[in-house]
This record gives structure tokens, sequence and C-alpha cells, in this order.
């Protein structure tokens, strides 16, 4: 879903990491706070205070949006899901959760969560403003209180609509699964509903755009867009974990894997192993020891007129949790580690000896598989 993130800083065992799109969005929120929301309701002040109210509303609002994703994990975490961080990105924040919930029961929880958190904090900074009216504060100061507590209820509100993967959505989900006790069909009604309100978004955004609101609409239109394909891919995220439950990465490892020494020039590599195999990862093996890994990528940072006198253990990769995994570990976390590293192929390990390959298109295969005999599209479309 996300591009790059960088880490900034830890919370309660949670890694909070910002998208590089939320650096637009900052820009934006900042932008639009101190050139037009402040100047309307504030009126006959410097530039350069609402400039001030602008940075510090945008900072408010990052702390509410991590909040809100906090509150989220710490249930998670209480229902012992696994929570990989919180990550902001320009729609707002994520969760990240690497399994579904156990029961309808967490669901509801875990999704409630969220929006009520945004309620009480704005609360919060509206007693925060109301007693800085009463006392005297700045006007500068109180207009800052008075925004954050609007737009947590905004947040609060929003979050609520029944359209998965909002809030609101997860919740609708959880009502239904505890109805039928079928969480796939939960999520794939839950999930139409949220593909049907970011078509409604999409169209509101085009009637804004042609009736002169153009920021106002594109941001719309992009935000009905988002909608529409995080339902698609909740769902579909669920119907991979389910066909490859009870997997694990010995299923589809590859024995006797094609290796490399590390004596070997980048060119021999090229010209004997990468045109010949046409694998974009080889293990580095010396004897039978496991060295690390080489990649068409750490390749491209070479010269080519090095190639001839560079070696693969110059430039190889030591093996780590980003590069290897172990045989019996399930393979939707196999999948959830080629997702955020971008590897397409694993070495299987078993201590420090190299037992196989792991390659995405082989589970791939297989899901296309049996989702085809299993009849997983022919259920869901009945």
């Amino acid at each position: 879903m996300f591009g790059r993130s960088i880490r900034i800083f830890t919370l309660f065992g949670f890694e909070v990491k910002i998208d590089l799109s939320w650096v637009i969005l900052a820009l934006l929120i900042t932008w639009s706070l101190a050139q037009g929301l402040f100047p309307h309701y504030f009126k006959g002040l410097t530039t350069a205070t609402y400039w001030w109210m602008g940075i510090f509303g945008a900072l408010g609002l990052f702390f509410s949006i991590v909040f809100h994703e906090l509150c989220h994990s710490l249930v998670a975490r209480k229902y012992g899901l696994p929570i990989k961080g919180i990550t902001l990105f320009i729609f707002g924040g994520v969760a990240s959760m690497e399994e579904e919930p156990p029961s309808a029961k967490a669901e509801f929880l875990m999704a409630i969560a969220g929006p009520a958190s945004s309620i009480v904090l704005g609360l919060i900074f509206f007693i925060i403003r109301t007693v800085g009216i009463e006392t005297d504060w700045s006007v500068p100061l109180t207009g800052i209180f008075t925004y954050l507590s609007f737009i947590n209820w905004v947040l609060a509100g929003f979050n609520l609509i029944p359209a998965f993967p909002l809030d609101g959505g997860r919740v609708l989900r959880s009502a239904l699964w505890k109805w039928k006790n079928d969480i796939r069909w939960s999520t794939r009604i839950a999930s139409r509903v949220g593909a049907v309100f970011g078509l409604v978004l999409i169209f509101l955004g085009v009637i804004q755009f042609f009736s002169g609101n153009f920021i106002g609409g594109i941001w719309w239109f992009m935000i009905g867009i988002f909608l529409q394909n995080a339902a698609r891919m909740s769902y579909q995220q669920l119907i991979t974990r389910q066909a490859l439950e009870g997997e694990n990465v010995r299923d589809f490892m590859k024995p006797d894997p094609v290796t490399v020494t590390p004596s070997i020039t980048v060119e021999q590599l090229v010209e004997d192993f990468i045109y010949k195999y046409h694998f974009k990862m080889f293990p580095v093996v010396e004897g039978e020891k496991l060295i690390g890994c080489i990649t068409t990528r750490h390749i491209k940072g070479i010269p080519k007129a090095q190639w001839s006198s560079r070696t693969v253990a110059e430039i190889a990769k030591t093996c780590s949790s980003a590069n290897t995994i172990d045989p019996e570990t399930d393979a939707i976390k196999a999948l959830s580690i080629m997702n955020r590293t971008g590897n397409s192929r694993l070495m299987v390990v078993e201590g420090n000896k190299l037992v196989g390959i792991l390659a995405l298109k082989d589970i791939m295969k297989f899901l296309s598989i049996k989702l085809d005999l299993e009849g997983y599209v022919e259920k869901d479309t009945k």
C-alpha cells in the first residue's frame, strides 16, 4: 500500500513510521490552515501568526492520528494479534496487522477503539479550549485547540462510515460475522459497501472539481480511489490467508538450489548464472557454509567496467531475517516478508545450512490452482 517509510520513534513497543507521502499531506494541511481556515475564522492576525497556527495545527493532527491508531494497536495486542507498527501516509494512518482478528468481538472492539479515542481526544481539546477562553488565553492558542477538537470529531465521524476497511466498515463486518459466523462472507459484503462508498466519493469529487472547488474535488476523487482499492485488497488478502492456512514454507521450497561461490567475479555470475538460470537472487555458499546472497539489485550498483575485477564476496549481502526463513514457517509470514522487503526469493535455512529456495511465483501458482479447484471465487459470487 505504501512506498518508502521512515521510522521516527517507538511507542509502547510499536514502531511509528512516516510514509514519504505524509510529507505532502503535512505541507498541504499546514498551507490550508495558514492560508484558509484560520484567517477565515480568526480575523485580524498577522501572516506569521497564521503560519505558526498552521504548523501547530498540523502537529496536533499528527498526534491525533497516532493516538487513534495506537488505540487500535493496544486492543489488538490484548487479543494477541501481532502489529508490525503504525504508518502515517497521505490518506491518514494505519496500524499494520499481520493476521485477521480471532473473533467478531475482537474485531468490533479493535475497530471501535479508534473512533472512540478520537471522540474522547476531541472532548479533551474542547475542554482545554473552553478553559482557555474563560481565562483569556490568546486567540491563536484557543484557535488551535478549537481546530483540534473539531478535526478529531470529524476523524471519528468519517471513520465510523460503514465502508470497509474504515473502522465503521470493520464494525459492520463484525456484526455480519457474528450473525453468519462466516468471516469470508462478511468481508465480501463489507468490502462491497466500501467499494460503493469509494465510487460515491469519486462521483462527488468530479462534481466538486467541475463546480470550481478544484483542490477539494481532487481530494475526494483520490480518497475514493484509495477506498476502492483498499476494500478490494482487504478481501483478497483474507482469501489468500485462508487459502494458505496450514501451509508452510517446506511445501513450496525448491530443494538443492543453484548456488554460487564467493570467489567468482560479477562478470562470471552474470554470464554463467543470471543469464543461464534467469534468477534474480543466488545463495552464496563456500563449502557447506552459507555466506549470504547476491541479487541483481546489488549488481546494478556496480559499473559494468568493474564486473571483471569485483568478486561476489565483495558485494554479497549477509544472511538476515529479510532474506532467510525457516522451512516450518507459515507461508503467510513468508509472503509478508516478501511484501515488506521486495524480495521475490528467500533462502530456506535450518540452522546455518541452506536447504532450499522459496520463490514467490511458486506460492502464487499454488494459490491460483487452489482457488480454482476449491471454488473460492464461485462460492463468493453466489
